[in-house]
């Protein structure tokens, strides 16, 4: 009789599994485990929403590989120690999991092959899993990543995607092997309160439902922020509960300029996981540095603060952070205005805002969080790092009737919408009357602030 161990990481559902479809070809039982992991804590990305939707997802696998004969090995602490001991409790003679991207991964590849060669067992690590094509596939002419969003996504736009892979019919696994109750949602303090459910379950649910009614209207209304048109499936894509070629083929196959606008935000996230792949640093480095001087955390507390509690006078902004809090998720064009603001217009560092969302976004990322805000922040891969969105235009253009606004910051609901982006200018009696704060800067002012820093006056 023979074992294989499929480790589980950002991958976490059981449609289109290449590691889970190798090793049941390989094998005659297999050992789907999952290892929570100490590290990750330890590292500050066990963030309170992640770790509750990430209890949901491995019920919901659970779930699905019971339906087969199978269940999910759940065990704790370091995983190279945990997939050895379980490799040694069934026999296995190979173990398989997804190709990682971060700088942490990495070295778990490279561990566990060490500790398993010293075995006698192989490690199968499969790509495209987690992105679409994996990083490091596409390269342009004299460089290992390509630094510019537009020549990738003509490169990626022409790559073959493999057909994606059915859902295994039945799993066997060792009745030999212990394993514990995977974690519950309800076990963990400081969850958003309007957090959305998570597994692979849900996640399939959500994009079938958006499919009908949503994707071919997207290239019109992705930045509708009252419309709330998006597909919200990027904290899925982050766990893996969804496969982003499955994703991709499907969208493509819709076709329409809504397929096709959906399509290009999956290639974006690819974009963002190959440049991460080739440099690591970025992660906490300027991707490409011009020089800023930083206000110090110190200089900027009480602006740092009022942006994060979404009482900075800016209602697009406040209303984009409040929202961030309530549900551990926020608009994309949302994140470009509140990045926006702190890293330009009260000139912060990227990496406070970074970490912030990091603490509350269910799907932040190292790739997708990190990156993005240095491409707001003109320190990444914007061709124009010194563009600057301003939240009174943004607010007005993005939320014309104020919806959004008055939606998250209810001490404005009573005003006219016309209106409700600049409530400064409103009557004095009618302004005094709103439980709102002042805005935090003038945007002049912390427009002048910043061409001067990036020696640009």
């Amino acid at each position: 009789m023979t074992v294989a161990v499929v480790l589980f990481t950002s991958d976490l559902r059981l449609h289109d599994h290449p590691p889970l479809r190798a090793a049941l070809r390989a094998a005659d039982e297999v050992v789907p485990l999952f290892v929570l992991d100490p590290g990750i804590r330890a590292a500050g990305f066990d963030a309170p929403n992640r770790r509750a939707f990430l209890a949901d997802c491995l019920a919901d696998l659970d779930a699905g590989l019971r339906r087969r004969g199978g269940r999910l090995v759940v065990r704790s602490g370091p995983v190279v120690r945990e997939v050895t001991a379980v490799v040694a409790e069934c026999g296995a003679t190979e173990v398989h999991l997804a190709a990682g991207v971060t700088r942490y991964a990495h070295r778990r590849e490279e561990a566990l092959a060490r500790e398993l060669e010293a075995r006698g067992v192989a490690l199968h690590v499969h790509d495209s899993v987690i992105t679409a094509v994996a990083p490091g596939v596409l390269t342009p002419a004299g460089s290992d990543h390509f630094a510019v969003f537009t020549p990738f996504f003509r490169r990626w736009s022409q790559a073959a995607l493999r057909d994606p892979y059915d859902p295994p019919r039945a799993v066997r696994v060792p009745a030999a092997v212990r394993g514990e109750d995977p974690p519950s949602r309800h076990d963990v303090t400081g969850v958003s309160p309007g957090l959305g459910p998570g597994g692979e379950t849900a996640g399939r649910d959500r994009f079938a439902r958006w499919t009908r009614s949503g994707l071919a209207a997207y290239a019109d209304r992705q930045d509708d922020l009252a419309g709330d048109a998006t597909s919200r499936l990027s904290p899925y894509l982050h766990f893996g509960a969804l496969s982003p070629v499955e994703l991709a083929r499907r969208a493509s196959a819709h076709g329409g300029p809504g397929g096709e606008a959906f399509v290009r935000q999956l290639c974006w996230r690819d974009f963002h996981y190959q440049v991460l792949a080739a440099r690591p640093a970025a992660s906490v480095r300027d991707y490409r540095t011009r020089q800023d001087r930083w206000r110090t955390p110190e200089e900027a507390a009480e602006e740092i603060t009022a942006w994060r509690d979404g009482r900075t006078g800016y209602p697009v902004v406040d209303a984009a952070m409040r929202q961030l809090r309530h549900e551990g998720w926020m608009h994309n064009r949302a994140r470009l205005l509140t990045a926006s603001f702190l890293t330009k217009t009260l000139y912060v560092d990227w990496r406070i805002g970074a970490r912030h969302f990091l603490d509350l976004l269910v799907d932040g990322d190292v790739a997708n969080n990190q990156l993005n805000w240095q491409w707001i922040a003109g320190t990444g891969t914007d061709t124009r790092p010194h563009r600057v969105l301003n939240p009174v235009i943004q607010g007005k253009r993005f939320d014309p009737e104020g919806e959004y606004v008055r939606r998250w910051v209810p001490e404005l609901r009573s005003v006219d919408p016309r209106r409700v982006h600049e409530p400064w200018r409103l009557p004095e009696a009618e302004r005094a009357a709103l439980d709102y704060p002042p805005p935090l800067i003038d945007l002049d002012a912390g427009l002048a602030r910043f061409r001067q820093a990036r020696g640009r006056s």
